[in-house]
């Protein structure tokens, strides 16, 4: 009998998965359940964007992902299309300098994957709860678990390294990388998108409500703007990106502020929130002609344009650049701003393709650069699923 892959990726309060076939074509459906803390909702939608499950759970009460989990795998039977279901990828965001490939999860995993909370908090434990929760539901059922940093394990000891004492790097402080996923998908593109760009010095910018940028050198990790977490480089959505240590120190000591109230305001109340005072979401910024939103949109950029010198000098040079994720494959003002800020590279903008860009499915992609370019400019959609789908079916099928 054919069988089938689901995808997790779970959050604090929502719980996203897709649907494949173990022949990794077109997926069978995407979903998720939002409010999983007070207002569980479930939506699933076909790839053609068709909506064709919906579920609403009383309000008030929180949703345990046991009993959501439970709920999935029964509710996804009827489009299983007579396949079973033969195992369970999720993406975990955490391996530590343990984990550099995907591995197959049982409880001597979990437990190391647990010992690595500290360095996620707001992450690991909403990743690994579905884990434990199918153990409870669906016990036989393998499940295999893919990590946001093992794409960075590439990096050169050197560059994991902070300048601090010695001890703290054996302990974990160190830089490790994220959307390792995203990245790994687009590097496996790559030879049939540019092979210039594959083999030689390619900058990745995943530019989405998270958002990072990954220097590759023949599709491997040379570079990454996140570091010991996910808040480290770019500014994003409502994360604040890199930051002077010593402001940390002046909100403990002149406001008062402990670890957890620093938390909230860098992950949650910064970046394009925090700037322009009236949103998070790039494309009501675009829209607005507030000042307020025209500075978040310009620092955004900046900081974008800074971190791409960087590693330009990293790499010794520039052979491409790949724009990916939400921001990157639909914002065509903010990919416009970037390019030219990087003429100095080489880079040579097609403003009329770049503007007229379609909003492009997966396994598509579309040059946004002149033809003479010293430098290509891409435009890949990203497709962090698949690669958890490819994974795990290499690790429970073998192939």
């Amino acid at each position: 009998m054919s069988q089938a892959i689901v995808v997790f990726n779970a959050g604090s309060s929502s719980l996203k998965f897709s649907l494949f076939p173990t022949d990794l074509s077109e997926p069978w459906l995407h979903g998720q359940i939002d409010g999983l803390q007070g207002k569980p909702r479930l939506k699933a939608h076909t790839p053609d964007g068709t909506e064709v499950l919906q579920h609403a759970w009383p309000e008030g009460q929180p949703l345990a992902h046991d009993e959501a989990l439970a709920f999935l795998l029964k509710a996804l039977q009827p489009f299983l299309k007579g396949h079973t279901l033969c195992a369970v990828g999720h993406r975990i965001v955490h391996g530590g300098s343990r984990f550099s490939e995907p591995v197959k999860l049982d409880d001597v995993v979990l437990a190391e994957l647990d010992a690595l909370v500290p360095l996620a908090p707001l992450h690991q434990p909403h990743n690994l709860s579905p884990v434990r929760a199918l153990q409870r539901v669906a016990p036989g059922l393998p499940q295999v678990a893919c990590f946001d940093t093992a794409f960075h394990a590439s990096c050169l000891p050197l560059h994991q390294r902070f300048a601090l004492p010695r001890e703290l790097h054996d302990a974990g402080v160190r830089r490790y990388g994220f959307h390792g996923l995203s990245y790994e998908y687009i590097a496996s593109r790559l030879p049939e998108v540019d092979e210039r760009a594959a083999q030689g010095r390619t900058v990745v910018l995943h530019l989405g409500n998270g958002a990072s940028m990954c220097a590759m050198q023949g599709g491997r990790s040379v570079a990454s703007s996140m570091g010991f977490t996910a808040l480290e480089g770019l500014m994003m959505g409502t994360r604040c990106g890199s930051l002077d240590a010593g402001v940390l120190l002046w909100l403990m000591d002149e406001r008062g502020m402990d670890a957890r109230g620093i938390e909230h305001l860098l992950y949650s109340e910064s970046g394009l929130l925090g700037v322009s005072g009236e949103s998070s979401d790039m494309r009501t910024l675009l829209a607005s002609d507030r000042a307020e939103a025209r500075e978040a949109i310009d620092l955004y950029v900046h900081r974008i344009t800074r971190e791409l010198g960087a590693m330009a000098a990293v790499l010794g040079g520039l052979d491409a650049v790949v724009f990916t994720a939400g921001i990157g494959e639909r914002a065509a003002p903010i990919r416009e701003a970037v390019c030219r800020q990087a003429a100095w590279l080489g880079l040579a903008l097609d403003e009329k393709v770049n503007r007229e860009a379609p909003l492009l499915p997966d396994g598509e992609q579309l040059r946004i650069s002149t033809a003479g370019s010293a430098v290509a400019a891409w435009v890949v959609p990203t497709d962090e699923e698949r690669m958890i789908a490819r994974h795990t079916r290499r690790l429970v099928l073998g192939d």
